[in-house]
């Protein structure tokens, strides 16, 4: 049995992905839904639900309510501070 080549240093390392602004953006678009704290226009206390660009698809009063529609809708929830 032959043994690897050192000959090549090309192979031992992995080429880099360069992610643009737009594919970092999407990172876990299809199933992510972040939810952080927000305000109401009327200044009350509320759970804002984003998707992965940052559009914000949803609001709910509590945190818990918040993460309870976006699992309906598929998504799994995770908090952003």
């Amino acid at each position: 049995m032959a043994s690897p080549s050192n000959n090549n240093p090309a192979a031992e390392k992995p080429t880099a992905f360069v992610m643009t602004p737009e594919d970092f953006a999407n990172l876990g678009a299809p199933v992510l839904a972040y939810v952080r704290p927000v305000q109401t226009l009327e200044g009350i206390a509320a759970y804002g639900i984003f998707s992965a660009s940052g559009q914000q698809i949803g609001i709910a009063p509590e945190r818990d309510l918040a993460f309870a529609a976006a699992r309906q809708h598929e998504l799994e929830p995770v908090s952003l501070h």
